[in-house]
């Protein structure tokens, strides 16, 4: 494999350098490494002045030139990775760091071209970042550090605040009322009714809210419950797919969605806002520069809107627990002189104020502590749109007052996660497209719903996931 080769030369190199300059000076040889990420457009650009700017200063004292390069998205970044993991014909070399989520780190530390990075940074340097982001990319539970925390993000409500107003003025529905998850439904309900009541014909209201990322509903859900859906101990899956508390997720997703009080239209919940389809979304943090400015509901009717960011409602009675996203970056193994110039660049990207200064270019959050503080995002001299602004500092708040999780990595753990990211929410899609058929034929909303929100279709639909994600377990 090209990653042996890699160690092999070092090796080679180390020992002639042993040979040839025996007691010479304690000048360092020139390191070169190399770091393949997923970034494009502004945030491959705030990538490249990071990078630049380390090789101009701190690189430039230490003798380590860093070369960066884009693989396109994350998914052909993981496959080009592989490739050269596996040493296929015609993949390149292994770089020395790379943009990883958990699962493609996951894969390479069983193959052992991971390193572990808890050696090479002090306790002091260790406290420094959030802690939930360094025993992400402890896979072993033994306190290692395979994923270096760089940029990261969780999950905000966004809200369309002009058109929300009108509601609220006529029902007397506040912000504080979407805060908990239960307390958005009957929001959603309240808006569908109140907007059905606007026209003559029956059962034409219109949805309040959408979700992005399921899997982090069911999850994040899940966990604030009681219930850990991926309990992860040594890389192996117990799956705990509690009835009860997947039912109440059910109860708030899946019925709300088929009633027609939630709604999923476009590629991703951003659209539907765009086409006044929804009012609001919970959405990454990262998406900040993708919420539309204006409302089309057709070529001749379009009017702007302000953007509200509020907590990403929790349940009720419930400690809150928030997502953390967002790719960390890898080291592979190769020489020391190689591995020590990738932490090295790592320390310096991650420093509060080269952090700040590319999370906030490219959307994400910061990983220290000292970053992660509303004041530091303030008194930043980095250029912000106001909406940045609100979605960053909602964010920060987030991290710092909840409780943080993601899952940990195991073996089939992607396709796992697909399963909770589509099981519910594309039945929801496809039985409020039956509901609405039947409404056009005559039938009532009661009519037409009644088939899906019966006990016995719920325990169908589970007994169906539940077989999936056993497929999974260790």
């Amino acid at each position: 494999m090209k990653v042996h080769k890699r160690l092999i030369a070092g090796t080679a190199a180390a020992v002639m350098l042993a040979l040839t300059c025996g007691g010479c000076g304690a000048e360092k040889e020139p390191v070169t490494i190399t770091i393949w990420n997923y970034y494009n457009g502004e945030q491959l650009e705030a990538f490249n002045r990071m990078v630049q700017n380390f090789n101009d200063t701190v690189g430039k004292e230490q003798g380590i030139t860093v070369e960066s390069a884009s693989q396109g998205s994350v998914n052909d970044l993981e496959t080009n990775v592989l490739n050269a993991a596996e040493g296929k014909v015609g993949a390149e070399e292994l770089p020395n760091i790379f943009s990883g989520y958990a699962d493609t780190a996951y894969a390479l530390d069983q193959q052992g071209m991971v390193v572990d990075l808890n050696d090479y940074l002090t306790e002091s340097e260790k406290s420094e970042y959030i802690e939930g982001y360094l025993i992400e990319g402890d896979f072993d539970g033994d306190g290692s550090i395979k994923i270096f925390p760089t940029a990261k993000a969780t999950e905000v409500l966004y809200l369309n605040d002009t058109d929300w107003q009108a509601f609220s003025q006529a029902t007397g529905t506040t912000y504080d009322d979407l805060a908990t998850v239960e307390g958005l439904t009957a929001a959603a309900e309240k808006y569908y009714n109140w907007t059905d009541a606007q026209t003559e014909a029956p059962d034409d209201g219109r949805a309040l809210f959408g979700r992005d990322a399921m899997a982090n509903y069911l999850l994040i859900g899940a966990k604030e419950l009681g219930c850990t859906i991926f309990d992860v101990q040594n890389g192996k899956m117990t799956l705990d797919f509690d009835k009860n508390i997947i039912r109440k997720l059910w109860d708030n997703y899946y019925v709300p969605f088929i009633k027609g009080y939630f709604e999923a239209n476009g590629h991703f919940r951003s659209d539907d806002i765009k086409t006044g389809t929804i009012l609001s979304y919970v959405g990454s943090s990262s998406s900040a520069t993708f919420f539309p400015d204006s409302v089309m509901t057709s070529d001749d009717d379009s009017h702007s809107i302000e953007l509200k960011v509020l907590p990403n409602p929790h349940f009720a009675g419930c400690e809150p627990v928030s997502v953390q996203q967002g790719a960390g970056m890898v080291v592979t193994k190769g020489d020391e002189a190689e591995i020590k110039a990738s932490v090295t660049f790592l320390k310096y990207f991650t420093a509060p104020e080269n952090n700040i200064q590319f999370s906030i270019n490219s959307g994400y959050l910061p990983v220290t502590r000292e970053a992660n503080k509303e004041e530091m995002l303030a008194d930043s001299e980095v250029a912000m749109t106001p909406e940045v602004k609100s979605v960053l500092q909602m964010a920060v708040k987030t991290v710092n007052e909840n409780k943080l999780y993601t899952t940990r990595a195991f073996e089939g753990g992607k396709n796992a996660r697909k399963v909770l990211e589509y099981a519910m929410s594309d039945l929801a899609v496809a039985d409020r497209d039956a509901v609405k058929q039947r409404i056009a034929a005559g039938q009532s909303a009661e009519q037409a719903e009644a088939e899906f929100l019966t006990d016995a279709y719920f325990d169908s639909w589970y007994r169906d996931t539940l077989a999936q994600l056993q497929a999974y377990e260790g």
